[in-house]
């Protein structure tokens, strides 16, 4: 029988929801409405164990941006990796790690608040964004 008194809620949103990029308008104003009902929703679920958080990826070297970079990496012939920190520089130049999240690195900030020690975590916005949002909290 599973556990009672307990549950989490995770939204995957983006640093586009707080950092809109001029040419994806459309898709900064959905990851911004990520956030919205994820902080609603943790008010909404106060004192029932259940924890609601948002995880925000910043640019992330998923089989999407690979597969959107594979033409510059043939052309190039530089790695993939470096073909994706340069798109990064080019394009999030306020990034701090100068460079792509890999897809594991995003993946453990979901299985910590997904986890039972992330309880006291809940209506977060939590950044995996390399440091490309410009604030300090």
């Amino acid at each position: 029988m599973p556990e009672r008194g307990w549950g989490r809620i995770v939204f995957i949103s983006s640093e586009s929801g707080l950092n809109i990029p001029a040419d994806m308008i459309h898709y900064g104003f959905t990851k911004t409405s990520n956030l919205s009902v994820s902080r609603g929703l943790a008010k909404r679920m106060a004192g029932t164990g259940v924890t609601v958080n948002a995880v925000l990826p910043g640019p992330t070297l998923s089989e999407g941006v690979a597969e959107m970079l594979k033409d510059e990496v043939a052309k190039t012939g530089k790695s993939l990796e470096d073909a994706a920190a340069d798109f990064v520089m080019a394009h999030r130049p306020s990034s701090i790690i100068q460079r792509a999240a890999s897809i594991e690195e995003v993946a453990n900030m979901v299985v910590y608040v997904s986890s039972k020690q992330a309880s006291a975590t809940t209506g977060a916005a939590l950044r995996v964004d390399g440091g490309v949002v410009d604030t300090i909290a």
